[in-house]
């Protein structure tokens, strides 16, 4: 919801306010790029300003609720507020905050949060919070009975004071916060068409890493389906990133993972695991990338103790980031549903019809290498070799 004539999207963001002031800028920047990019990608008319710590977007009043979306989908961003945009001087603030009460609030409780920026102004931000709630309360009392409730209303009109600019706004819509993408360097991300996968790539673009997403083509234990449900996320998660790369590599696994099964009992979904690491480490040479991110949780998966990531992870030099380490799979789903990604997500995984009728939880890593294929290594290297670019 919005005051009448809002054809502005106030942006706020979080973790770049702690940032020197050059890489405060830089990363405005990229922020603003970030947002014209889904803008533009969504058709959605829209001029980004890039304000210092408060970037805007001028748009139209149709427009101003898809900006906002659109700014709410942006990495960095904590919260947008579609707003109209007024004078600083406060009768008339409080003239915009009448029109905005006899245009949207029709009953219940409500509350003034104001804040002031430019202490040269002749009135604090107590003063226009008790100054607009008589404002409002004259506007609507003739209509119904307004009530104040400063703890928990039904609705609050928010006001923000700038230096030469004041804001009026109903809602702060919750951004994914983080840093803007491209903040960070690239990292390879393990897709499998799970749930959990996705979850953890976002979360990495999140914290501002792009990702280049790799699957791993399991042959007869995926199948078409399973990959396109995989290249399905990854084309919802472009959807966050438009201005970058999102091509898959798709890496053959499907005779490595035939040999496992066929020579291995315990220890073999260990053993993919490792396959899988390789390939992306010789992934990462190929395209710079400076880490590797997975969807595992300690203990969701049998090989997923805390011992058995110890072991899968030796197999890799670079990091393995693991986003969803500590993450309860209620919540991973929740959020796979909040992103976007849970429906192409919930096709049973191609790895289970791999795993063993008894399943490894405390391997070690001496017998572990006794048991898998002496060339276990080499035909992960190979597979990264032979890794095609798909469109997802």
């Amino acid at each position: 919801m919005h005051p009448p004539g809002a054809d502005t999207v106030l942006v706020r963001h979080g973790d770049l306010n702690t940032k020197s002031n050059t890489v405060k800028r830089y990363m405005e920047g990229l922020l603003a790029e970030n947002l014209e990019a889904i803008l533009a990608d969504r058709s959605v008319p829209g001029e980004v300003e890039r304000r210092w710590s408060r970037p805007l977007v001028h748009t139209t009043e149709d427009a101003v609720e898809d900006a906002t979306a659109a700014a709410a989908d942006t990495f960095g961003v904590v919260s947008a507020s579609p707003c109209l945009t007024t004078s600083t001087e406060k009768d008339r603030i409080l003239e915009v905050l009448a029109e905005t009460a006899r245009a949207r609030y029709d009953g219940g409780s409500f509350a003034v949060d104001a804040r002031r920026a430019d202490k040269s102004l002749p009135y604090d931000s107590d003063d226009l919070a008790r100054e607009g709630g008589a404002a409002i309360w004259e506007a609507v009392a003739d209509e119904f009975e307004p009530e104040v409730d400063l703890d928990d209303p039904d609705l609050t009109f928010g006001v923000e004071v700038r230096e030469d600019v004041a804001f009026v706004y109903l809602e702060k819509r919750a951004g994914p916060g983080g840093l803007p993408l491209g903040a960070q360097e690239p990292v390879i991300a393990m897709v499998s068409g799970g749930i959990d996968s996705p979850v953890a790539a976002y979360e990495a673009m999140k914290r501002g890493s792009p990702i280049v997403p790799v699957y791993v083509d399991l042959g007869p234990f995926g199948g078409i389906d399973h990959e396109a449900r995989a290249m399905e996320t990854v084309r919802v998660l472009s959807g966050y990133a438009p201005n970058f790369d999102m091509e898959v590599y798709r890496v053959p696994g499907g005779e490595t993972i035939s040999v496992l099964v066929e020579e291995m009992e315990e220890g073999r979904m260990l053993s993919m695991r490792r396959f899988f690491y390789r390939a992306a480490e010789v992934l990462a040479e190929r395209v710079d990338a400076h880490g590797i991110v997975t969807g595992e949780a300690v203990g969701q998966k049998s090989s997923q103790t805390v011992q058995n990531l110890g072991v899968t992870s030796r197999a890799t030099r670079l990091p393995i980031h693991r986003p969803l380490l500590t993450r309860d799979k209620a919540d991973i789903v929740e959020q796979a549903r909040e992103i976007g990604t849970f429906t192409e997500s919930t096709i049973d995984a191609g790895c289970n019809r791999v795993a063993p009728d008894r399943a490894e939880t405390n391997a070690r890593l001496e017998p572990l290498l006794a048991a898998e294929p002496d060339d276990l290594f080499e035909r992960a290297e190979e597979a990264a070799r032979n890794a095609k670019l798909v469109e997802p």
